[in-house]
């Protein structure tokens, strides 16, 4: 009975996957336009305008995400109207069908320094306490690899999307954080905070143990 049970979860979550991959390259019926168009082919996002990697990531966040945008915790132009053409199905299966594809790190941007990443890695790694800010690893993890479904992991997103990110927790047009915490780190984040972590993780790859360099 547990083989039984086991069989027709893997060939549930195999229906699913392909179904996401129908609207992710296609779109769906309801007019939802596909997310290759923004999200490339592969999941991989593009680096030089923002949009984020989606392969890999954990399927609860993507849902939730994606539940975000339709309901309007989370605040984007395009992806809000998007999201509201997509069914609570359709949800679950982009999400299924991108947390099984491989994870491609984005691009390092050339304005990325060994300094400006070594101030971000520093305050990753250790926060700053006089700013009452703890360390970015103590939710995400030592490498950014994220923790189940509440924590993503922002290894190897591009520095542009994770700097728009803070940036909307900042100024609240992103609220879904658990009990607040990313829009109350992100108020007391300087400018130069923001770049240099954004950098840092950006150097990160997304795959355990996988090491990248930062530009010189």
């Amino acid at each position: 009975m547990q083989v039984l049970f086991a069989c027709l979860a893997m060939l549930t979550g195999s229906v699913c996957a392909q179904s996401g991959e129908k609207i992710a390259k296609a779109g769906n019926a309801a007019g939802a336009p596909a997310c290759v168009t923004c999200h490339g082919p592969s999941g991989q996002g593009q680096s030089t305008t923002g949009f984020p990697r989606l392969a890999g990531m954990n399927a609860g966040y993507l849902v939730r995400q994606l539940q975000n945008f339709q309901d309007g915790a989370r605040v984007n132009p395009i992806m809000g109207p998007v999201a509201k053409l997509l069914s609570a199905a359709d949800r679950q299966a982009l999400a299924t069908y991108y947390a099984g594809l491989p994870a491609i790190d984005a691009a390092v941007s050339p304005a990325a320094t060994a300094t400006t990443v070594a101030s971000g890695e520093t305050f990753a790694q250790n926060g700053n306490w006089s700013k009452g800010l703890p360390a970015c690893a103590q939710c995400h993890g030592t490498k950014g690899l994220g923790v189940g479904a509440t924590f993503p992991k922002i290894a190897g997103q591009s520095s542009l999307y994770l700097s728009n990110q803070l940036l909307a927790w900042q100024a609240g047009t992103r609220k879904n954080d658990p009990m607040g915490l990313m829009h109350g780190i992100a108020l007391k984040l300087s400018a130069s905070d923001v770049s240099a972590v954004a950098a840092y993780y950006a150097t990160l790859s997304s795959v355990a143990d996988k090491p990248r360099s930062a530009n010189p």
